[in-house]
């Protein structure tokens, strides 16, 4: 298990196969997939399994990064994903976060990618991240303010108004 960084209250890492199962509990909800496109993507725990192996190590290999686990140090629960993924259509670094909504409004995304972006201004060469949210998905707008990411364009994909945002990590 490759740890990336920690908080207080959490613990960042890399994804395993054997997180699939918490992979699908945090991702099967209706809720959380409401402004991401991904909606139906995670049905199954094989599905789970198939995004850790098909897209989460394959970056991993690729990209040196990808999404790592949200890892409650309390009691070991995986309760979603944060960290970075590079985006071909933005040429440059996604910040992003999913959590099971048992956990939504505690801080934790805020916390868990304010300690991913620590990390990237230390250990990676990332210039600047990029954050995309649905214009209706107004508390994770706010999670990217909190970071420090500012508004920059809107524009229309699959029927919705994408809002981006972003920081520069280089003085």
């Amino acid at each position: 298990m490759t740890i990336i960084t920690e908080t207080p209250r959490l613990l960042i890492r890399r994804f395993t196969l054997d997180d699939a199962a918490a992979v699908y509990h945090f991702n099967s909800p209706e809720e959380v997939n409401r402004y991401t496109g991904d909606a139906g993507m995670c049905t199954t725990v094989d599905q789970a399994r198939g995004i850790i192996t098909d897209i989460w190590l394959k970056e991993y290999q690729q990209y040196g990064y990808a999404r790592w686990a949200v890892v409650l140090k309390e009691t070991g629960q995986i309760i979603g994903f944060c960290g970075f993924k590079y985006e071909p259509h933005l040429n440059g670094t996604d910040i992003g976060y999913r959590l099971h909504p048992d956990f939504w409004g505690k801080g934790y995304a805020t916390e868990a990618n304010q300690a991913c972006l620590e990390y990237a201004r230390r250990n990676m060469d990332f210039k600047e991240v990029f954050g995309e949210v649905v214009a209706e998905n107004h508390a994770s707008a706010r999670v990217l303010t909190k970071l420090g990411l500012t508004y920059q364009l809107q524009y229309q994909e699959d029927g919705f108004t994408i809002h981006r945002y972003g920081l520069s990590l280089k003085d």
